[in-house]
């Protein structure tokens, strides 16, 4: 265990559920009988600045649908009537949730890499791996055994595990992946076809992350690793002074007065879109790569809507949105918390989805994700709740974190007298946010004032 933080998320609350799974889900059982439950004015855990947040879960008194299930069982339905299998993106998932991407940063790279992998397989829950895996630490295919940094380390780990009919891998590629040919070397290599010929591999276009809206992925790296990569990166020596003027693909050398080791920020290109851009890598992506699905991967624009329908009508197979609460790497201060719209915000701008929609965002309990799903989303992703699940247990983790929340979804969605997550609605949430009606300009009006 390493310990890792996670500010702005309740970290020993998602530490609690990777322990003691499902039962953290209520109150603790010490407390049966000794304690009366009720509104206590907030979540714990839960940000009160966050309109996802702020939104409330509102069962109705008539539930039609309940009614529906009676007949169909022959009995009073409850809350483990509630079937949470979904379609995500073209892959089968016991719960609609799946793994968001995680690159290169240390915390993904170190030792949680292959036992998030190995979890999520053996739960049956899509999982994205994320960029600049391969310029950084390698693809692993030369290697006789694949370090547990490899992009080829946790598609094998994942392969292993995962069981037959569920699942799937998802790999992002970014502008220096490309230079590297990473979904070239993915789709060709034989450790990867089980997932090819079952319909199990995906291809992710990064358009942007919720975290650095606009800026491409960052890491700190030493000295000698700087010296290694400045041909691939740009290159910073923000975290001390090395050699004077050393700046952008410059590695410099020294350190700081005292002796301390320089290091570097390496930053990504974050890539340029245009609506024929963004049309044309997915047209290119179905093209080469026939047997793989298409994903693209948003961050939280104020066009995020036209964004992703061009994606659905280029023929993606699903476009995720990562709110500004997203992010699991490196990022500078500045964008935490003054950069990019909101996770509710951009479901609210996107609408009635046409295509399967994924959200992410500081997604870590049940409420947080039906509201997501009523707002439209397809399914919810997993981030640093994933990675602190693990670092609290690499054996089962997870596995006990996403029972806990497969337990809650489950509680939900049938109090809300449904029994699926695709029937949960607007209807469902308190205030309904207001429709939006898109110009197809970049433009948006509230539906309320057509009729004006």
């Amino acid at each position: 265990m390493t310990r890792l933080s996670a500010p702005g998320l309740p970290e020993e609350a998602i530490r609690e559920r990777a322990r003691i799974g499902r039962e953290a889900a209520f109150p603790p059982r010490a407390s049966y009988g000794k304690r009366l439950f009720g509104a206590a004015g907030e979540t714990a855990g839960q940000g009160r600045d966050d309109p996802l947040d702020t939104l409330r879960l509102v069962p109705p008194v008539f539930m039609p649908q309940r009614l529906e299930k009676l007949v169909e069982l022959g009995r009073e339905p409850v809350y483990q009537d509630v079937a949470l299998d979904t379609a995500i993106g073209g892959f089968r998932s016991p719960l609609p949730v799946y793994i968001t991407a995680f690159g290169s940063t240390r915390a993904a790279s170190g030792d949680l890499g292959v036992p998030l992998s190995r979890q999520a397989a053996r739960l049956g829950l899509p999982m994205v791996i994320g960029e600049n895996i391969v310029p950084v630490n390698g693809y692993g295919r030369l290697a006789q055994t694949p370090d547990s940094a490899s992009l080829l380390a946790r598609i094998s780990a994942y392969v292993e595990e995962v069981p037959e009919g569920y699942g799937g891998v998802v790999v992002q590629q970014c502008t220096e992946d490309a230079d590297a040919e990473v979904w070239n070397l993915v789709y060709s290599d034989p450790a990867a076809q089980p997932l090819v010929e079952t319909g199990r591999l995906a291809f992710e276009l990064k358009v942007g992350q919720g975290a650095k809206p606009g800026l491409g992925g960052m890491t700190v790296v030493d000295e000698a690793t700087a010296g290694q990569l400045m041909d691939h990166y740009q290159l910073d020596a923000v975290f001390g002074p090395g050699t004077p003027g050393a700046g952008a693909g410059e590695a410099g050398t020294g350190g700081d007065a005292d002796g301390t080791p320089v290091s570097y920020l390496r930053s990504s290109s974050p890539g340029t879109f245009t609506e024929e851009i963004l049309r044309q890598q997915v047209r290119l992506l179905r093209n080469n790569y026939p047997q793989a699905r298409v994903w693209v991967k948003l961050h939280p624009g104020r066009d995020v809507a036209e964004a992703a329908a061009v994606a659905w009508r280029a023929g993606a197979d699903a476009v995720t949105v990562d709110g500004a609460e997203g992010g699991t790497g490196w990022a500078p201060l500045a964008f935490l918390d003054g950069v990019g719209l909101p996770l509710a915000e951009c479901l609210r701008r996107i609408g009635s989805p046409a295509g399967d929609l994924l959200a992410s965002g500081r997604v870590w309990e049940g409420t947080r994700a039906v509201k997501a799903i009523a707002l439209g989303a397809t399914a919810v992703g997993l981030g640093r709740a994933a990675l602190l699940s693990v670092d609290e247990d690499t054996e089962c983790g997870l596995e006990r974190f996403v029972a806990c929340l497969a337990l809650e979804l489950r509680l939900l969605i049938s109090a809300l007298g449904k029994y699926s997550p695709g029937v949960v609605g607007r209807e469902d949430v308190w205030p309904t946010p207001e429709p939006v009606a898109h110009t197809g300009h970049g433009e948006e009006r509230s539906l309320r004032d057509e009729s004006v």
